[in-house]
């Protein structure tokens, strides 16, 4: 919940420098429990409220849309990659290579994106 948190507040737009593995999984964890919890609570007050319960999705959506984007940015960063390779998402292979290249470990102790965030002493 912490990286969650994190990626929502401090770093809510920043795309720039690195994010560990860890910090970009659980933030899409985290995400993701929250989209299905609210889809739930939609499909329930959706008999009693109307169509205005079809919002609650849709705003969590775009309210993630931002910091999303930001931490994959800054997770391609840490396998030595620019964010731009995010795009390769929109096809149905490029999800795949996407994925591969999300889960990677970090290339380098420091690249041109800053130190790795794995190593004691940095503060990314």
């Amino acid at each position: 919940m912490n990286w969650y948190i994190k990626c929502m507040t401090e770093k809510y737009a920043d795309f720039s420098g690195r994010a560990s593995r860890s910090e970009y999984w659980y933030f899409t964890l985290v995400s993701l429990i929250i989209a299905i919890i609210l889809d739930v609570i939609s499909g329930v007050l959706q008999s009693s409220v109307g169509d205005i319960a079809e919002l609650l999705p849709l705003l969590y959506s775009l309210a993630v849309l931002i910091p999303s984007i930001a931490v994959g940015a800054r997770r391609l960063h840490d396998t030595g990659r620019s964010g731009w390779w995010q795009l390769i998402g929109l096809t149905i292979v490029g999800i795949i290579v996407l994925i591969v290249f999300l889960v990677q470990d970090s290339s380098f102790d420091r690249n041109q994106y800053g130190p790795n965030p794995k190593t004691p002493g940095t503060s990314v």
